[in-house]
């Protein structure tokens, strides 16, 4: 479907599987592939369609270094290449230097207040109650005093979330639940910082990962929506509240409907990914998360012609026709090791039997790491898994000294690794 394929792509950054997804959307068709992370253990570097991998922490070095890294990057590969964002720092930094990246790199031209507005989650709940999209009612406390004035007519369990997530400068935290208000209130005092406040309290959708819906698809130069693909999370990582490790294909009309018009009214262009939350309560769909990038999930999506949302893209930067088409009903992703992870806290938890869990892997069409023709991602995969938890078990001895760590996150509740903006606007925001 791509005609010309010597275009390269620069992938910023590859993250655990991520960088996976465009890897085995673009390698098999020729395209040259290269890759940033901070992490040498990166799958995507493991993948004989790598073309050449640098090492570099683009979410916590200086704005102004790393753009002088991708000049570095860009005459190590020789000409331009197209630059894909996997993350909101990555989105964010892109849009916000985006006039002295644009000589070497192509990619989505956008307004950079949007962008951020997108990532910043007070911010995406009033732009979606402007545009008339059901989101899940939120507050957002400046103080204890405001939090004291919430629980008046709080209901519980409430989810304590940040408007920005593991951002440098920012206290770092992960979404909690709560079920009480000493608890909120005790929470709310460990991880708020009252000279830069990024505490939002909202309400708890009841229901398993499966009401999580998620509509992915790309936006032309000219705001058209080119590819639009839904589904629905069946597994997640970290459990209950995190990235989906399993999820499915599954045609929702609404979920993509709605968002389609509502990224027109607000003039949106580039890879889009949008999370929706099903309320059998009241039976609506509640936004919960933009991505103004490149989703997680996008991998579960590929239409019948081969077309993704990175297919898209890549078309559309290097000026090749996009030709949509729906992917197939009932298609599986999995997410081999983090899968398996989550799938033992699920067991433990009485949420599946074995016999459960193998049924719900009847119909996986695609595994993020593992590919014949392309073996060692999962050695890589594996190798970074074992690494991280090492780090981790260091990291609890340390705290071990009497010191309270954060809240490690209930059995009904995790956040999405991930990050936020290097700029330093988003502090004000």
């Amino acid at each position: 479907m791509l005609e010309d394929t010597s275009t390269p792509v620069l992938v910023l950054v590859t993250h655990h599987h991520v960088g996976m997804g465009v890897v085995r959307s673009l390698g098999p068709l020729g395209v040259p592939i290269y890759g940033i992370d901070v992490d040498s253990f990166s799958p995507v570097f493991f993948s004989r369609h790598c073309r050449g991998k640098f090492i570099w922490d683009l979410h916590n070095q200086p704005a102004e270094q790393s753009v002088a890294f991708l000049h570095k990057v860009s005459a190590r590969i020789g000409r331009r290449a197209v630059l894909i964002p996997t993350s909101d720092i990555g989105a964010m930094f892109v849009e916000e230097h985006a006039d002295q990246l644009a000589e070497n790199y192509i990619f989505p031209r956008r307004d950079p207040a949007l962008v951020r507005s997108l990532c910043n989650k007070r911010e995406m709940y009033y732009l979606a109650k402007k545009w008339n999209v059901d989101v899940p009612e939120t507050a957002f406390p400046r103080s204890r005093e405001e939090v004291a004035d919430y629980l008046k007519t709080a209901r519980f369990p409430i989810l304590l979330k940040p408007i920005y997530n593991l951002v440098p400068g920012l206290k770092p935290w992960r979404m909690q639940i709560v079920n009480g208000e000493r608890e909120l209130l005790q929470r709310y005092q460990e991880v708020e910082d009252p000279a830069a406040p990024n505490v939002m309290l909202q309400e708890y959708i009841p229901g398993g990962d499966e009401m999580t819906w998620t509509f992915n698809g790309y936006f032309d130069r000219g705001g058209q929506c080119r590819v639009a693909f839904s589904g629905r999370k069946l597994r997640n990582f970290p459990p209950y509240f995190g990235q989906a490790s399993l999820a499915i294909c599954q045609r929702n009309d609404y979920v993509e409907n709605t968002t389609i018009r509502f990224m027109r009214n607000i003039g949106y262009t580039g890879p889009l990914d949008l999370g929706y939350r099903y309320d059998a309560r009241d039976g609506r769909y509640k936004v919960n998360d933009i991505n103004p990038r490149l989703g997680a999930m996008f991998r579960v999506f590929v239409g019948e012609n081969g077309i993704d949302v990175v297919r898209a893209l890549y078309a559309d930067m290097t000026g090749q026709e996009i030709i949509p088409a729906r992917a197939p009903e009932g298609r599986k992703w999995l997410v081999e090791d983090v899968d398996l992870f989550s799938s033992m806290r699920y067991w433990r938890d009485g949420k599946f039997t074995l016999r459960g869990w193998i049924d719900s892997l009847r119909g996986v069409r695609e595994l993020t790491f593992f590919a014949a023709a392309d073996p060692l991602p999962l050695a890589g995969a594996f190798m970074m898994d074992i690494r991280r938890a090492l780090r981790d078990r260091r990291g609890l001895r340390k705290r071990s000294d009497g010191r309270r760590a954060y809240p490690t996150p209930s059995p009904q509740g995790a956040a999405a690794p991930g990050g936020k903006t290097l700029d330093s606007r988003v502090k004000a925001a």
